[in-house]
């Protein structure tokens, strides 16, 4: 039997610096606490919002 997946996508916006590895690190252990994995992370550009890609069975 195949596994299932739940996905989710949460968006990190930047500071008015831009985006703060901080604020990233505290997105990822807060959804690795909630049981999510990151698949991808995409970031268009400094000063453009990154969205996480995580995923879970489930």
């Amino acid at each position: 039997m195949s596994k299932r997946w739940s996905y989710l996508t949460v968006e990190i916006k930047p500071s008015f610096r831009g985006l703060r590895i901080e604020d990233i690190q505290a997105e990822l252990d807060k959804q690795g606490r909630l049981g999510w994995e990151l698949v991808n992370m995409i970031v268009p550009s400094q000063i453009s919002p990154a969205i996480l890609v995580l995923k879970k069975e489930g």
